[in-house]
């Protein structure tokens, strides 16, 4: 219920209820009427304003449509430039790939003949690798097989004799030595140098005590190179006294002999460690040689020798001198007969140009005589004959 005034309304009843939206209808038409008047004069002023806008817009698109038609203008002009510009480009690319293309043949034909060659040198090194590992792996079966020889006391001693033998035959003469000579007691020496009186005949005989020296070179112990040491000391002294024993004899041989040691390393360990070793070898007449000492004193021998032969020679070359002296005698009265003749000759030759100039003198004169002046009894004296 709804109280208007002095009515009442009653909200239920359907007249009240369409005359209420009768009213509410018209308010609204009113106040749509109110906004449509007032936006009507708004739209009358925006169209003014519209239509103002869009004369300068027309003139906007007509300055737009100019600007265009010169851009149109200078993108035609940009286009151009750009496709000589990219024509220039191009041709200058194509020289620039034409020229890399060559060098880059050039440096590949270049590379190519540097990698053969280069290929070719490595296969050279590579066979000069291959045939040095074929040297060595001869030389470790060199090296094995004289580690067997020498392991051998047979072999052993058949080395230090070719070793002795390859020494001698280099610095002595072949008829100065011999080998495995037998002496008067029986023994056999390895070498026998003929030297001559004083001091005769001397002995080479080889010795390698190389197991008494491996076992001082392994020994690491105190006890093991004491124990060692011993064993080299006897070995070496075993070698001196039967040198000493079989190879020097009175009236045969020289009053000492050599032992010859195969290597350098076990002399140079005896002279210095050993010295005492050393001292009983000079008392026993025993002088202990390396390769290299041994080819030192035998070119002393070769002096000796050489002196030697020449004192055995002397005679020969004073009988040879004084046949010379004779034959220098003989040619020096040969060549005084020669002088005399030659001056005879020399003489005579004189004598004939003197016998020349006077005949020359007299066929002068008588070129000049006249024969019809000549008396009839007028008699020609003969020229002198010169005498020979």
């Amino acid at each position: 219920m709804i109280q208007i005034g002095n009515q009442s309304l009653d909200l239920t009843d359907p007249l009240a209820l369409a005359a209420i939206a009768g009213v509410l209808a018209a308010v609204l038409v009113i106040i749509l009427l109110v906004v449509s008047v007032r936006r009507a004069g708004r739209t009358a002023m925006v169209s003014e304003q519209l239509w103002g806008q869009m004369g300068g817009l027309g003139q906007r698109v007509q300055m737009l449509s100019d600007g265009q038609q010169q851009l149109f203008g200078g993108l035609t002009s940009v286009t151009e430039a750009q496709a000589q510009q990219q024509a220039r480009l191009l041709q200058l690319m194509e020289q620039r790939l034409a020229a890399v293309s060559e060098t880059m043949s050039v440096n590949l034909s270049s590379s190519a003949r540097n990698t053969a060659q280069s290929l070719g040198e490595l296969q050279q090194r590579l066979k000069t690798i291959d045939k040095a590992q074929e040297n060595i792996t001869k030389l470790s079966g060199d090296v094995l097989s004289l580690q067997d020889i020498l392991s051998n006391k047979q072999t052993r001693g058949a080395f230090g004799e070719i070793q002795l033998h390859d020494i001698v035959s280099k610095a002595l003469p072949s008829d100065s030595y011999t080998l495995q000579a037998t002496l008067t007691n029986g023994k056999r020496a390895d070498c026998l140098i003929h030297l001559p009186n004083p001091p005769g005949p001397i002995v080479i005989d080889s010795k390698f005590p190389l197991e008494a020296y491996e076992k001082l070179r392994a020994a690491k112990a105190d006890w093991e190179v004491t124990e060692a040491a011993r064993q080299f000391r006897a070995a070496v002294r075993t070698h001196i006294k039967a040198i000493s024993e079989k190879y020097i004899i009175e009236g045969e041989t020289a009053d000492g002999a050599l032992m010859f040691l195969p290597s350098e390393a076990v002399y140079a360990e005896l002279h210095a460690n050993y010295p005492e070793v050393v001292r009983d070898g000079f008392a026993a007449r025993v002088w202990i040689v390396s390769p290299t000492t041994c080819m030192a004193t035998l070119n002393t021998m070769r002096a000796i020798l050489k002196d030697a032969r020449m004192r055995e020679q002397a005679g020969a070359i004073r009988a040879t001198l004084r046949q010379l002296h004779r034959d220098v005698e003989l040619v020096v009265e040969r060549v005084d007969k020669l002088n005399t003749h030659f001056s005879q000759a020399r003489t005579d030759l004189e004598q004939i140009n003197t016998a020349a100039e006077r005949a020359g003198k007299r066929a002068a004169k008588l070129d000049n005589f006249d024969f019809e002046e000549l008396a009839p009894d007028a008699q020609i004296v003969p020229l002198p004959v010169p005498k020979a």
